[in-house]
This record gives structure tokens, sequence and C-alpha cells, in this order.
């Protein structure tokens, strides 16, 4: 299959302006006794603003919107989508075990609503409104646009290294169910309920017609999902007419953290096709986020 080769755009020159505020641990809903919080990120200025959602990974039992300590999972996506003039959304969302599916996606889907809800508040461009989330953020992210009605659709999605069939990555890892695949399920043996459940998971499975462009990223030295789970949801998409791209990382292992000395544009890559898809202007202005300061919530600029 020849896969379409993405170039990376020329990103629009602009001024740095006064660095925004991170604004941290927003209650975006709750559930089931849980706050649900994000970090939010607003460039300054009247917008409205394209504005993505950012899920981490985490195997769905594990990981956090700030990134943590080595500011992994998304974080490293926040300062080129602030550059480019783009608002962002990292949220936590439910893990397992104490949690199971599909308690993490709906928390995503209320996570779109929620910024639907906000847009005036935050500055959003609802029409202009992308999902991008890493490994199980990546098939969250995946899952909560091919199942969206019209309160939880948006306009692009960019899965890095997601599991997008679950049958098919177990039947690569073994005849023993994975660790992480028990605790999302909350199965512990590969019965015909579990093969059941791991099918309406997938969202290879409910791929049609009308659904929004994706872009797919993921290394070919990923040993933890295998690059094939992209290339088959790919393939699957443009099978059903829905637009989509990739962008294969050569001997990129899984996490995006060691990618720069192998591909050092692939942000500016995932940032050129957000903005192509999404038609988003050439910015004027750039700003860079600056960290909150003792975990207290930034105050929102022009709120």
């Amino acid at each position: 299959m020849n896969l379409p080769l993405l170039f990376c755009l020329a990103l629009g020159a602009g001024t740095v302006a006064r660095a925004a505020a991170v604004r941290t641990d927003v209650e975006y809903g709750t559930a089931a006794g849980v706050s649900l919080r994000l970090d939010a990120w607003v460039p300054d200025g009247p917008g409205p603003f394209p504005a993505v959602i950012l899920v981490h990974g985490g195997g769905w039992n594990a990981g956090d919107k700030s990134g943590g300590p080595q500011k992994g999972y998304m974080a490293p996506m926040q300062e080129p989508l602030a550059r480019a003039g783009f608002a962002w959304f990292s949220i936590n969302y439910r893990l397992s075990p104490k949690f199971h599916y599909p308690a993490p996606v709906e928390d995503v889907e209320t996570a779109i609503r929620w910024v639907k809800a906000h847009a005036a508040e935050y500055h959003v461009d609802v029409t202009r409104l992308a999902l991008s989330g890493e490994s199980a953020g990546g098939h969250l992210v995946a899952l909560a646009a091919v199942r969206a009605d019209e309160s939880t659709r948006v306009a692009a999605v960019v899965p890095f290294y997601g599991i997008f069939d679950f049958e098919a990555e177990q039947k690569r890892r073994g005849p023993v169910i994975a660790s992480s695949f028990a605790g999302l399920f909350d199965r512990t043996t590969l019965d015909e309920a579990t093969l059941q459940i791991m099918h309406e998971a997938s969202p290879i499975n409910l791929v049609k017609s009308g659904q929004p462009p994706f872009l797919f990223v993921h290394g070919t030295a990923d040993e933890s999902v295998a690059y094939a789970q992209s290339v088959a949801m790919f393939a699957r998409l443009h099978a059903a007419h829905v637009p989509a791209d990739i962008i294969l990382i050569p001997n990129g292992p899984h996490g995006m953290l060691p990618w720069p000395p192998l591909a050092p544009d692939f942000k500016d890559r995932v940032v050129a096709w957000l903005r192509t898809t999404l038609k988003v202007p050439d910015a004027t202005t750039a700003a860079v986020p600056a960290e909150p300061g003792n975990g207290t919530p930034a105050p929102q600029a022009n709120p």
C-alpha cells in the first residue's frame, strides 16, 4: 500500500506575544464520585482559536494530564500547538482497575461537550476543535471520534501509536490476555465474552463515511503497539472514504520522547496537518505557555 507522504508545511511567521498562563485542575465534570480535571491554555487575544483536546496514555491505568516528571505523554505537543496559535485542553480521565470500559471514553466525550459549552469563555472556535491522544489516549480519541453524536463531533483526530483493533493486537501478543486489557475490560480470560467487548471497544469496527479526518503517528520500531494497528485503521478509513494520513517514524519506539533525533520535524508536521485540515489562517501572533506556580490554578486570560 502506498502511504501518503506528509510534508512539513511552512507555519506562519509570528511575533511572540505575552506568555499566557496554564490554568490547572479545572473541573470539566464528575462521574461515579470522581472529579474530572483538565489543564487549559488559551492564546491571548479575542480569538476564536482552534483548539485540541489532549488525552494522555498509560495503559488505561496510569498517566497524567501534566505529562509527569519527564513531561512525556502528550506534553511534548503543548508548546508546538501554542506557538501555532492553538488553545489546548489536557485532560485526566478515570483509570483502571478501579474503573472499566467504557468509563474512560465517556470521560473524553464529557470533555468534548465541556469545551463546546465553554467555548465563549475560552475563546474557542468549536468548528475547529480536534482530538489528539497517545497510546491508550490514542485509542480513546479514535473511539470517541468514531462513536460520536452531534454533541461530541470534532473536526480532526490525531492518534499517536494507539490500539484500534484489540482482537488483532491480542492475537499478536499471545493466548494470555494482556494485563492492561484485563484491567480495562475487567476480564481475566480470553473467552467469547471478552472477545465481544474487545470488538465493541475497537474503533476499527465503527468506521463509517462522514467521520472526521484522521492523522496517525506511529514509530516503526514500536514493540508495545504494532504500527500495523495505525496502518490498518488508516486503510479502513480510506475504504470508507474518510480522509486519513499517516506519519511513520523510522525506528521510532513506543512514546514520542525519543523521537526528536529520529524525526526532528514530527511535531511541526502534526501541527501543519492540523492547520491545513482545520483551515486555520496563518497566525500573526504566537504565544508560549507559562508554567503555573505551585500547582495553583492560574488566572484565565480574557475570560
